[in-house]
């Protein structure tokens, strides 16, 4: 897989792919919870730090998935969240991290998951997994994240679970 890497100032450039490939990844989906106007704004947010940092992943061409985050303020956590005890110091978000139907099971998310970490001087890695989805959370699982806590960050929003892995071990 071709990795590319993008940050803040690509934000533009890459916003339409990160959209188009959300659509495919949720195309059977009617919740409105990952509409592609609603994810819009997700998008919009994250790429608007500074430290904003996303791999897109490329097969012959042709995109296949993405993984994208940034480094909370000091002090920063998860809306709604409690920041889990001892987890202190340089905290990436991972926000997505989204690989098309037709991708999955190659090991293609673990890639893109990596090639995002290893661009980060970070202590922490934290990410949320919706709850009702548990085959992904024991994936990350296997990739040294541990449940944390859980959230609601909105009415309409699914409940997660929330992973953090520590980058110091």
């Amino acid at each position: 897989m071709e990795l590319k890497h993008h940050t803040h100032a690509d934000a533009r450039d890459v916003r339409s792919l990160l959209l188009d490939l959300h659509d495919t990844a949720y195309s059977d989906s009617t919740d409105p919870f990952h509409s592609r106007e609603r994810f819009s704004g997700y998008v919009d947010r994250w790429s608007a730090r500074e430290d904003w940092q996303c791999v897109s992943g490329w097969e012959g061409g042709t995109p296949v998935g993405y993984a994208y985050g940034s480094k909370f303020k000091p002090g920063g956590w998860w809306k709604g969240a409690r920041r889990p005890e001892g987890v202190r110091g340089k905290i990436l978000g991972l926000s997505e991290l989204l690989v098309t139907p037709q991708w999955r099971g190659k090991g293609l998310s673990r890639i893109l998951h990596n090639a995002l970490l290893d661009t980060q001087d970070i202590d922490f890695v934290t990410l949320l997994v919706e709850q009702r989805k548990p085959r992904v959370q024991a994936m990350y699982e296997k990739w040294g994240y541990t449940r944390r806590g859980e959230v609601e960050q909105l009415a309409d929003a699914p409940p997660y679970a929330v992973m953090v892995r520590d980058m110091r071990l």
